[in-house]
């Protein structure tokens, strides 16, 4: 009996010094959220609280999915990394472990994600996070919060992404001052797809510092955060912000997405092969397009090659290629093949390796395309004859004055293909060599893959923009332009006469004319002053 008494004391002491406890941790912690509880507001308010003024001598945290990214879904994203920086296999096994990634909450999703698309991909050659993502970031970011953002002084991005994912897009287009993403662990210069735990001391560290050296144990006064509901515990960082500002899933329902108008810099160049947003749906689509796109590429191809532009053209418009040709409205202006003793001088801007051909099509004639770079692949199957330039402008002259006496020509100035709707600064060598050019416009239209590349093989670039579904081109031949003529008579340099050419294409595509050159896209994209050699040439 004594046994059972002591038994049954132990267990009320027990229970009672629990629920005493317990009731003093709960105290506790009501304590702490009624502390906290001020610090929190509801995002919409912050539009209001403070004046432009204000906002300028603060600094913004911000939580990049959480609050700046429409899409609740970082697959997208991690697709791209997948099919850009490794291949159409690692691709596949990420779609097919969508449904476990689903499942197993955001946390594990991730880390699955990460080890999937980085595990054996090389450090030093990873591009994608400049090359590629910014684009489809870009294009995901809401309106409303980038406009409170870019009245903020200082602006601290901070993601649960790889910080090789997001800190391109943020510090180069964004103009942030500090991205605090997750590091992956690297071991012989190859990612493992792990990523390192967060250390909350040395981001702490590294905020004091950019805060002109405050003390990391101190709050920072300036600092207004601003994240998402379910976030807002996730990252220690935002416990240091004065108030800190919760954006809910419907305020993003509401919000616009940003113009390209408004990027605080302009998307210029971008690289990689999927023009889609891969989300689970497109990318289905996309895996089931691939066998049929490459057997409707290459019956394409064959059409093209074999058979006379009367017969092909039909066939291949019959095929889903659409090209819409406009002439100029002077019929007076139009060239004149018959009344010239050499050809006329086709200037392009560039948009595919296509270009020289779409317009070969257009006219039903055979020209020829001198070249600053081309692969022996797509040399060796061009149906119009090819001539690669030397980039020695007195060799490369006499070339294109014996190529013109010869025949029609056609040159792309810009030396180098722009996806956007921008053009090149243009090599004023064209402007020398004939009075009689022909500015042609040309645009081009796809949906699922892009026909150019920095960083890849281009030999298969032809192959890719053929296995689109309906790719589209424009031609559009402009009125007849001088060309030696307007650089001899000492007001006019051969500078002038390619600005010239530039500006009427411009307009007529109502395209941006830019300095930028061949160098520049291949330093910003490829890491390299475009010079490879065979295939990646």
């Amino acid at each position: 009996m004594g046994t059972n008494l002591g038994f049954f004391k132990a267990l009320f002491l027990f229970f009672y010094r629990f629920v005493f406890r317990q009731s003093w941790n709960l105290k506790g912690i009501h304590r702490s959220i009624s502390n906290i509880q001020s610090r929190y507001h509801k995002y919409p308010s912050l539009l209001h609280r403070f004046e432009v003024d204000e906002l300028s001598n603060k600094t913004l945290i911000f939580d990049v999915e959480g609050a700046l990214l429409k899409s609740p879904s970082l697959f997208p994203y991690f697709m791209l990394v997948a099919f850009e920086a490794g291949s159409v296999l690692r691709a596949i096994l990420l779609f097919a472990l969508y449904p476990l990634i689903s499942l197993v909450g955001e946390e594990m999703g991730l880390k699955i994600m990460v080890m999937v698309c980085f595990f054996g991909i090389k450090k030093k050659s990873f591009r994608v996070g400049s090359a590629v993502l910014p684009k489809f970031f870009l294009e995901d970011v809401g309106l409303e919060v980038f406009e409170v953002l870019r009245k903020g002084g200082r602006k601290v991005g901070v993601s649960d992404l790889p910080q090789v994912m997001i800190e391109g897009f943020l510090r180069d287009y964004l103009e942030v001052d500090l991205v605090l993403g997750r590091k992956l662990k690297v071991v012989s210069g190859y990612f493992v797809g792990i990523m390192e735990d967060n250390k909350k001391a040395e981001n702490i560290h590294v905020l004091g510092e950019m805060l002109n050296g405050e003390d990391a144990n101190s709050d920072f006064s300036d600092a207004i955060g601003i994240t998402s509901f379910n976030k807002s515990d996730h990252h220690q960082l935002f416990s240091y912000c004065k108030e800190i500002y919760l954006v809910r899933r419907a305020d993003k329902r509401s919000w616009q997405y940003l113009p390209r108008e408004n990027y605080p810099k302009p998307l210029i160049f971008h690289d990689g092969r999927l023009a889609l947003r891969p989300t689970p749906l497109a990318t289905l689509t996309l895996f089931m397009w691939i066998p049929l796109g490459f057997i409707l590429a290459i019956i394409r191809a064959v059409i093209a090659l074999s058979l006379p532009h009367t017969v092909s053209i039909p066939m291949l418009v019959f095929s889903g290629l659409h090209i819409t040709i406009t002439e100029p409205n002077n019929n007076s202006n139009k060239p004149d093949h018959h009344n010239n003793a050499k050809g006329v001088l086709y200037v392009c801007n560039h948009r595919t390796l296509l270009d020289p051909l779409y317009l070969s099509f257009s006219l039903k004639k055979n020209l020829t395309a001198v070249t600053y770079s081309l692969s022996r692949v797509s040399e060796i199957l061009s149906p119009i004859k090819t001539v690669r330039l030397t980039r020695d402008r007195g060799q490369d002259g006499m070339m294109m004055k014996k190529l013109l006496n010869q025949g029609d020509l056609v040159i792309c100035p810009e030396g180098t293909t722009c996806r956007e709707p921008y053009l090149l600064r243009f090599s004023p060598l064209f402007s020398e060599m004939s009075e009689d050019i022909t500015a042609v416009a040309m645009n081009s239209h796809v949906s699922m893959f892009y026909g150019t590349t920095a960083g890849g093989l281009k030999c298969l670039d032809p192959l890719f923009f053929l296995m689109n579904p309906l790719p589209s081109y424009t031609v559009q031949l402009l009125d007849k332009l001088s060309g030696s003529s307007t650089c001899d008579d000492g007001q006019r340099t051969r500078f002038d006469a390619a600005n010239h050419v530039q500006n009427q294409l411009g307009k007529a595509l109502g395209f941006e004319c830019t300095k930028l050159t061949r160098r520049d896209k291949y330093l910003i994209l490829a890491g390299n002053e475009g010079h490879v050699n065979n295939c990646r040439s």
